[in-house]
């Protein structure tokens, strides 16, 4: 269940989508919010300013906060062609690619669905036709980014192949967009064509191996939250390096002193025979290249289920 104060923005949402609360028209103040909830006066000034991030509302000098959008007037008052997409050219597929854009280029705490509509110049409530949410539009972000799963037509021959290849084309997905490990967990998938398509296809390579079920549909979330997992740390990388400036390399030059000199210490006898070798960190920047750290897990877990076939 969300937080108390997402699930009061979202019954406001929908009283403005609605058009129970129409543009310009005053949403209830954070004391009516605490009296209509029984919440505290902090959760209310948080639903309010959920609904401000979202485009819904304004606030308005001397009045207080209102529904967002042209007084007396509808947003769009021209309905959808035959394909969804708005007279406008304002479409779900064209505001999907919008936020990916924004994500992309400056991660994905900055979409928001004022900004996406500023960058369509559109009205902010006018999103709200083709997509419920923030949250709903993660999920969509998501489900077009898997569609850029680049899968050949052409099967390989061996399944090993088979999962080395849907393993790559997942990962240059997740390099291409760093905040989509973000987008869901392991433990809440969404089931979009595309996500499903990659699915398929690793399903269908596991299912030919003389494996119960239950071990096919484990192996392919392995591989998948391998490929998630290191995700994860492509968007700590993106973002440390838009906030700070400073690459992997830098990072490491800096703090090198410190880290050879606790691990010299004698305390860490091990870690100093494996992070001290030469061999294990060749570049001199001693800065881990992901693909490598990649290839090698990848590589590590396919060898562990050929083993596995071996005892069949």
């Amino acid at each position: 269940m969300s937080a108390p104060y997402l699930q009061i923005a979202e019954a406001l949402r929908e009283r403005i989508v609605s058009g129970s609360l129409r543009p310009g028209q005053r949403v209830p103040s954070t004391r009516k919010i605490v009296a209509e909830w029984g919440v505290a006066m902090a959760t209310a000034t948080k639903a309010l300013a959920e609904l401000r991030s979202q485009g819904l509302v304004e606030v308005v000098p001397g009045v207080g906060s209102v529904v967002s959008g042209p007084v007396g007037g509808s947003y769009e008052k021209a309905a959808d062609g035959p394909d969804g997409v708005h007279p406008s050219g304002l479409g779900r597929a064209s505001i999907v690619r919008c936020a990916m854009r924004i994500a992309d280029a400056e991660g994905l705490d900055a979409v928001s669905m004022r900004r996406i509509a500023g960058e369509l110049d559109a009205a902010p409530m006018s999103l709200y036709r083709h997509v419920p949410g923030k949250e709903e539009l993660l999920l969509l972000m998501r489900e077009a980014a898997f569609g850029d799963v680049a899968l050949p037509a052409a099967v390989p021959t061996s399944w090993r192949e088979e999962l080395e290849v849907s393993a790559a084309a997942l990962w240059s997905v997740y390099r291409l967009h760093p905040w989509l490990a973000r987008t869901s967990s392991l433990t809440r998938p969404y089931p979009g064509p595309n996500q499903l398509r990659y699915s398929e296809w690793n399903l269908r390579a596991l299912s030919g191996l003389g494996l119960g079920n239950k071990t096919v549909l484990l192996l392919h979330l392995t591989l998948f939250n391998l490929v998630h997992g290191f995700g994860a740390s492509l968007e700590t990388e993106s973002t440390e390096l838009a906030d700070s400036g400073i690459g992997p390399d830098r990072w490491m030059a800096r703090h090198d002193e410190r880290a050879t000199t606790l691990i010299g210490s004698g305390s860490y006898p091990y870690s100093a025979r494996v992070f001290m070798d030469p061999a294990t960190v060749p570049d001199q920047d001693g800065a881990l290249d992901l693909d490598e750290l990649f290839g090698a897990a990848l590589a590590t877990v396919l060898d562990g289920i050929a083993a596995r076939l071996q005892g069949l």
